[in-house]
């Protein structure tokens, strides 16, 4: 999945996780209970409002925990603190934790952020909005593929773009911003263009170009032979 930070078992995959543990009925109801809230809630608190046995309580929540769904925290409800004080209670609360899941896979927040930075670089600069948003594109394909020692194509398929290959070439079966590429062909396309023209370059020397060739149920760019493409264009 495109992000700029990614922390340790972040991705599409364990978001699809998540949202198969809010499957369960009482893990849902304990979920919904803890983030309507306003302060953490132990597993005491928690199971007699939902009129549970504390166990199932605590197995429940610790699962929600596990998934990042909530947050634990410890406090003293007492007050005291020193010797005597007792244990901090375990408490729960919502996590941070943003749950998307969207099949075939899109990143429209990707696309907003480099949308929104090139329209505030340009307006300090003067820069064009277009010329900064093809190089932030390309800056964030280069970071990209900074992060992994994998090939091209293991990173396309990391990614969301379904990719496949056509003879010698490379089609991309989806297109992570498809709704936006399909009302904003020309200026979307063109950040896809080289983004992916930043991802090769990120990797070196893999052969490949990237081309603008937009075609039905395909996404708008395909890599070709280095020796066949020509030089990128939007």
């Amino acid at each position: 999945m495109f992000m700029e930070h990614p922390k340790e078992g972040q991705g599409p995959g364990t978001d699809v996780s998540a949202v198969a543990a809010l499957d369960e009925p009482t893990r849902r109801r304990l979920y919904d209970h803890v983030v309507r809230q306003p302060a953490p809630v132990s597993r005491d608190e928690a199971a007699s409002a939902l009129g549970l046995a504390r166990q199932t309580a605590a197995f429940h929540l610790d699962r929600l925990a596990d998934e990042s769904l909530l947050d634990v925290v410890y406090e003293r409800r007492s007050g005291r603190t020193g010797p005597g004080a007792g244990r901090p209670a375990k408490l729960y609360k919502r996590s941070a934790k943003q749950v998307a899941v969207s099949l075939p896979e899109r990143h429209y927040e990707l696309a907003g952020r480099l949308l929104a930075q090139a329209l505030e670089e340009s307006e300090a600069t003067g820069e064009p909005v277009r010329e900064v948003l093809h190089r932030k594109a390309r800056e964030l394909g280069v970071r990209l593929a900074g992060r992994t020692r994998t090939d091209v194509f293991a990173l396309l398929e990391e990614n969301g773009f379904e990719p496949r290959h056509e003879g010698d070439a490379v089609v991309l079966g989806n297109c992570p911003f498809h709704a936006l590429a399909r009302d904003h062909t020309r200026t979307v396309c063109g950040m896809n263009l080289h983004l992916l023209g930043g991802v090769l370059e990120g990797l070196g020397d893999t052969g490949m170009r990237p081309r603008l060739a937009r075609a039905p149920d395909l996404c708008c760019v395909r890599l070709e032979p280095a020796s066949a493409a020509p030089a990128p264009a939007s």
